[in-house]
């Protein structure tokens, strides 16, 4: 390996994926470098895979544009390199009539962000469209839908190696030193200490941004924001799927709500569900099953007749606690914590996998800047 690279992106999620790509496509010489054995490993792997339209975000904010730039970008770019994905559509269903209001919320807050294809439906058409489906009222979103994750993560990393990038697994980051206009890193692999040099540092590792900010000599604690572990379940479904679209309640405080998507097997899935942990913790625990049977029974009571089985967990990266409110992306650079050549970002939760392509772009201009 080279002891000098134009630039290094931390963390091979689907995130740093798509930064390497983009840098890359742009001339620049990336180094991918990742912890763990294989990309993709964390947040990006232990999700719902769903395309979100960009609707449930404050006018203005990063998630709100970044997803909706996102979700074009990134259904062209799975069919541009044969990516598996599909844009079933989602119904956001309310199953008591205090409910309604929610739903005249989120259809006036997805119009404020530029989501002008939001339907208004009865529950008559929405059971037109979805039979199993108990409702009293719907909104249908036509350009949610559903990607293959690991494949993206493929197809991102493809594209980067393509353009000369390079990936090395099991190098783990030990601490970042301001040099000569860029940085000296300080890189463990295999057991083994090695230094090298880059212009350009990208801190795209997710969970463990942080660490990688507390590494970084010159930058101050003070443009480090909180951390808080979301641990969010997902349980199995036995049988065929009843739905051909994604089925989400109206949003519960902090969360979505337990809601039925599909893989691309067509098999349903329930979650996640959002529980604030204080370590990394990816247990799924037998409780959550009967837990998650009583969310869904409202609006899927065909659900009282399957099998449920726990599945896999995932942890967001949260940059607010429990009782607070809305909390952005975090995307600092020079302009934010005063050191060139530097882009970290935290808080790349929902809608991250969605808006990956979109934050690729606007890293590139930070750095650009």
């Amino acid at each position: 390996m080279s002891d000098m690279v134009e630039a290094v992106v931390v963390g091979a999620g689907v995130v740093g994926l798509a930064i390497a790509r983009a840098l890359s496509a742009a001339g620049v010489e990336v180094l991918i470098i990742e912890s763990a054995a294989d990309i993709g490993t964390g947040t990006s792997s232990r999700n719902s895979e769903v395309i979100h339209a960009g609707i449930y975000y404050p006018p203005g904010s990063l998630k709100a544009k970044l997803c909706a730039r996102g979700r074009d970008l990134l259904y062209e770019f799975c069919e541009a390199h044969g990516v598996a994905s599909r844009p079933l559509g989602k119904l956001i269903v309310a199953t008591r009539s205090e409910e309604h209001a929610k739903l005249d919320a989120i259809a006036k807050q997805a119009a404020a962000c530029g989501v002008t294809d939001l339907q208004r439906l009865s529950a008559q058409e929405a059971q037109a469209l979805e039979p199993e489906v108990n409702c009293t009222a719907a909104l249908l979103s036509p350009r949610t839908g559903i990607v293959d994750g690991r494949g993206l993560m493929m197809a991102l990393l493809g594209a980067a190696e393509a353009n000369g990038a390079t990936l090395a697994l099991h190098t783990r980051l030990v601490s970042v030193r301001p040099v000569n206009g860029g940085y000296a890193l300080s890189l463990e692999s295999a057991g083994e200490g090695f230094d090298m040099e880059c212009k350009l540092l990208v801190n795209a590792a997710g969970l463990g941004a942080w660490d990688v900010a507390r590494a970084t000599q010159g930058l101050s604690t003070a443009h480090l924001p909180g951390r808080w572990l979301a641990k969010g379940c997902y349980c199995s479904v036995s049988g065929k799927s009843p739905f051909s679209r994604l089925i989400y309640p109206v949003p519960v405080p902090g969360a979505l709500g337990i809601h039925a998507t599909l893989d691309m097997q067509d098999q349903v899935r329930l979650g996640p569900d959002i529980t604030w942990i204080e370590t990394l913790d990816y247990t799924v625990p037998d409780e959550a099953v009967e837990r998650f049977r009583a969310a869904c029974l409202p609006y899927w009571p065909g659900l009282a007749a399957r099998d449920i089985a726990p599945a896999y967990a995932g942890v967001r990266p949260k940059i607010h606690g429990p009782d607070a409110g809305f909390a952005d992306f975090r995307m600092d650079g020079p302009s934010v914590h005063g050191l060139p050549g530097l882009v970290n970002l935290f808080g790349i939760e929902s809608p991250g996998l969605t808006s990956s392509l979109a934050i690729a772009e606007a890293v590139s201009d930070l750095l650009q800047q």
